[in-house]
């Protein structure tokens, strides 16, 4: 009878033998089946919270409560551009004030890091790839956290974003709406669709959201897996390095290319969950993969800015275009100055080292940053 390791080696060596086009054809499906597998956890934990997410924005009045639902309500929908438009929703109809949504979008910004740090897990048997990976992760929740240590209490001080933002919306509120409807989103949604309907022959309601998001963990963990392996053998060398090189020589090149695949998929979950098994895998280098996160938090601005004018609202789309300085202004105060460029990856990389010899506690960091801390905050604060 064989050695497994034995085994793995013959089937490590068959695969070695797939031609180029071949092992990219595959990547591209697992890739697909991955952000189906991503899809699939987002219906799941939305449909558990809706009813619960719809009543968290009423009668908000505290601001660091306010930030603490934004959190939440994005971790139950998985979307940040779901929550913004709520948003922009609620304020448009009167629902909310302008000033009691300023802090929400801003919880939206850290909410929305937690699918990245989600699939970051599924790296935890391999301890070098899952310091890389929850590092990539992390990265993008500290710069987030420092971006709203910064400016929420400039905001709550001189309401400086809110006027910026009502000024420019004044100048623009000309404009007609529209919308826009990403093929790479809807092809995504509808493999989604297609295992939903196979998973309600078996179950529905609450039962129905847990089962598709125990499938959704499941696709997560096993694409991740094959990804990485199989990106690792086709990205050769010579080519990783010339990414890194261009990515390296500027910092704008990565925002410009996170901010434009992030409007294309219209989601900064599926782009920074992307980079995940590129950075696990050593194609993509951790700083090099941080100006594509940044570029993702102003592409995800997008949805809400169409729904904005879509409501024809002066309110509405004030706090859309406030989301959107929000994230620019962010960029601007921490990545562009050198000395401060680079603390939320060290912050990050200093948890990922901790995390490694500890895996216990990126569960910890995971539940409790981005549910028991915005729950507590919501209880005490509101």
């Amino acid at each position: 009878m064989s050695e497994p390791g034995a085994m793995e080696a013959t089937v490590a060596a068959r695969a070695a033998r797939l031609p180029g086009p071949v092992r990219a054809l595959l990547v591209v499906s697992l890739l697909y089946l991955f952000l189906v597998g991503v899809k699939l956890l987002e219906g799941g934990i939305k449909g558990l919270g809706s009813d619960f997410t719809d009543a968290l924005f009423a009668n908000v009045t505290n601001p660091v409560a306010g930030l603490f639902v934004g959190i939440l309500a994005t971790v139950l929908v998985q979307s940040s551009s779901v929550t913004t438009s709520t948003i922009v929703g609620l304020v448009a109809t009167g629902g909310l004030t302008v000033e009691a949504a300023v802090p929400m979008i801003m919880g939206a910004n850290i909410g929305t890091t937690v699918t990245a740090t989600i699939v970051a897990l599924a790296h935890l048997r391999q301890s070098e790839e899952f310091r890389r990976a929850f590092t990539a992760a992390t990265m993008h929740d500290f710069f987030n956290v420092i971006t709203v240590a910064l400016l929420l209490p400039l905001e709550l001080a001189t309401g400086f974003l809110s006027s910026s933002a009502k000024r420019i919306a004044e100048f623009i509120s000309g404009s007609s709406g529209g919308t826009f409807n990403s093929p790479i989103k809807g092809t995504v949604q509808w493999g989604a669709g297609r295992v939903e309907s196979v998973l309600e022959l078996f179950s529905s309601g609450d039962t129905l959201a847990v089962l598709g998001i125990v499938v959704g963990i499941g696709f997560v963990f096993l694409t991740l897996a094959l990804i990485t392996k199989n990106m690792r053998v086709l990205v050769a060398a010579r080519i990783e390095r010339s990414l890194n090189a261009a990515l390296a020589r500027s910092g704008l090149i990565g925002i410009f290319v996170g901010m434009i695949v992030t409007i294309a998929v219209q989601s900064s979950s599926i782009t920074t969950s992307i980079l995940i098994p590129l950075v696990a895998s050593g194609i993509l280098l951790v700083r090099n993969a941080y100006p594509i996160t940044l570029g993702a938090n102003i592409g995800t601005t997008v949805t809400a800015l169409l729904a904005a004018l879509a409501t024809g609202a002066l309110d509405g789309l004030t706090i859309a275009v406030t989301h959107t300085l929000f994230n620019v202004l962010g960029i601007l105060l921490v990545y562009s100055i050198p000395k401060v460029r680079y603390i939320p990856v060290e912050l990050a990389g200093r948890l990922a080292g901790v995390a490694m010899k500890r895996k216990w506690l990126a569960l910890v960091f995971t539940f409790g940053t981005f549910v028991v801390v915005p729950i507590v905050g919501i209880v005490v604060l509101r």
